[in-house]
């Protein structure tokens, strides 16, 4: 019997393995005319690494900066150079290391909740088919890419943890939470993970199961680890006290009823840097099972279901009343309330749902009638689900790519403008400022949310005038700024102007004269602008390319 449930094992191993192949098939087999995630993707990291590369400061010191970005961006602003999706860019073409960042997050997401689910949490006859189905489709979440292992590698470190928690200190668990700080981010996931894991060692003590010193000392490791790795982190809030646009963000400004509605939808919904896509299969799922243990009086036998499910809707609350305006004594009296998004330990969520789904399967395979035939059902419906999250399905209306950054187009200004690109600097109008530093141009208008304040503004004088005309702007702008860009009353937050858009700029009131003392010379306009010698602009050229999503209106400061 063993043999067979073995045999069946690895059936249901090999067979998720392909399902995960497969998934990622299109990223291999497109490269460059793939179509993958704009927000905080294409419009920022993917650009960030190869700018961070060829600044010549990847190693940098902490005080460095990066000249191609607002006339010198923080060096620390762009992350670790211990970070090895950096490396992975650095050593291959920007689409070639997304697939394979992609490859590797995936196939040790299904590693580490295949690992969780069996040694710790699923048992019996059916549990290779639940363990194994959970764990699929947990790796096939459509997580934030520059995230890598931050959310999808905490089901390998819980394995690990709980394995030293339970005396098991092999080497290969201490191998596990010294490897994941090279391949996550600590402020994106592994903080909160961390901060759970000293709680859960307090409560261990509290409930007399005692002051597990190797549990706690593991905990201490894995820290230890980040700091090291995330070191320019470190100290950006320690050794360097200049004002930054961090020191600018306001949260607290929600109603409570606002913040009742934004709970249940991201407990429903979720989060878009944290996605589940659980709400179809899953949540109903979780719903039947508590049920049950309700109906049933399972309350001991199925404590840890029960207490996930509490903790995954108190994690949606937090995350959702951490915007309400109650906190605004607090968030002036203690900055970096605002400056650290607390909000964040829903991040824990993903880990949360996925092991909720196994456990909830697996009530309803012993409580409920043809439960056995149920659950084959419920994985196979929440695998195509995600199948059909897939990045090329979702975004296949947006640019390639190619499309996107446009680098047959953007060479084309290059040697029309005929200059050192180190001599001049830009910025964009209707398109994101990523695809100019992709380019190899120097910005004055970025995506970045760690940058001098003194530049924040610096910059604001340019649109000045065109931010007083929009309160929604002026608000995203002066009280986050993270988007350094030239806004204008007409686009509002719109950023993405194809070539086929027949919108035209009209009543544009840009200052100039702070543009060209930042040394801005050209703009990178995506829409015609009305009679541009207003704002002191006459138009150069209008580039097109068919690999181009865009058409760019080439103007010089006059």
């Amino acid at each position: 019997m063993e043999i067979i449930q073995n045999k069946k094992e690895k059936r249901l191993i090999t067979f998720a393995l392909i399902i995960i192949t497969v998934y990622l098939a299109p990223l291999f087999i497109l490269g460059d005319n793939a179509h993958i995630r704009v927000h905080d993707n294409l419009d920022s990291n993917l650009a960030w690494y190869k700018v961070l590369v060829n600044s010549g400061e990847l190693f940098g010191s902490i005080h460095s900066t990066i000249p191609q970005v607002i006339n010198g961006l923080p060096r620390n602003a762009l992350g670790t150079e211990f970070s090895g999706i950096v490396w992975l860019h650095a050593l291959l073409p920007t689409m070639v290391a997304y697939a394979v960042s992609q490859a590797l997050t995936r196939y040790i997401a299904f590693l580490g909740m295949y690992l969780l689910l069996k040694k710790h949490f699923i048992k019996g006859k059916h549990a290779p088919l639940i363990i194994t189905g959970a764990a699929l489709t947990f790796a096939l979440t459509p997580f934030w890419p520059s995230g890598m292992l931050s959310t999808l590698g905490m089901p390998l470190a819980l394995w690990a943890f709980l394995n030293i928690r339970n005396g098991e200190n092999d080497w290969k668990n201490y191998l596990v939470l010294g490897l994941l700080p090279l391949y996550s981010s600590f402020v994106l996931g592994f903080f909160f993970f961390l901060t759970a894991m000293g709680i859960f060692w307090i409560t261990d003590g509290v409930r007399g199961k005692g002051w597990n010193i190797h549990f706690f000392l593991a905990i201490v490791f894995m820290t230890l680890i980040f700091f090291l790795v995330e070191y320019r982190l470190v100290s950006s809030f320690i050794l360097i006290d200049e004002p930054n646009s961090r020191d600018e963000y306001f949260h607290a400004r929600l109603t409570f009823w606002h913040c009742v509605r934004l709970t249940f939808k991201n407990f429903v919904l979720g989060h878009t840097h944290v996605m589940t896509v659980h709400g179809l299969i899953i949540l109903p799922v979780t719903l039947i099972a508590l049920g049950v243990v309700i109906a049933k009086r399972l309350w001991k036998r199925e404590s840890v279901f029960f207490f996930l499910f509490i903790l995954n809707f108190s994690l949606s609350a937090w995350y959702a009343f951490w915007f309400y305006k109650g906190w605004l004594p607090l968030t002036e009296k203690f900055h970096f309330m605002d400056t650290f998004n607390f909000a964040r330990f829903h991040f824990l969520r993903p880990l949360i749902i996925y092991v909720s789904f196994a456990l909830g399967l697996k009530i309803i395979l012993d409580h409920v009638k043809y439960g056995s035939k149920a659950i084959k059902v419920l994985i196979i419906a929440q695998t195509i689900i995600l199948l059909g999250a897939n990045e090329e399905i979702v975004h296949r209306k947006k640019p390639s790519v190619k499309e996107f950054y446009a680098e047959k187009l953007f060479q084309d200004i290059e040697e029309y403008i005929n200059l050192p690109q180190e001599d001049y600097r830009v910025a964009s109008i209707g398109i994101h400022p990523a695809i100019a530093q992709y380019n190899g141009f120097y910005t004055l208008d970025t995506y970045n949310n760690f940058y001098p304040l003194r530049y924040k503004y610096q910059f604001r004088q340019i649109i000045e005038n065109e931010l007083a005309k929009n309160k929604t702007i002026k608000k995203y702008f002066d009280e986050w700024g993270g988007r350094c860009y030239l806004f204008t009353d007409q686009l509002g937050k719109h950023y993405m102007f194809k070539k086929t858009s027949s919108k035209k700029l009209k009543d544009l009131e840009l200052n100039m004269n702070p543009f060209k003392e930042m040394g801005g010379r050209f703009i990178f306009s995506a829409l015609p602008i009305d009679e541009p010698q207003k704002n002191g602009l006459t138009l150069e050229k209008v580039f097109v390319s068919e690999n181009s999503a865009w058409k760019i209106h080439l103007y010089q400061v006059m």
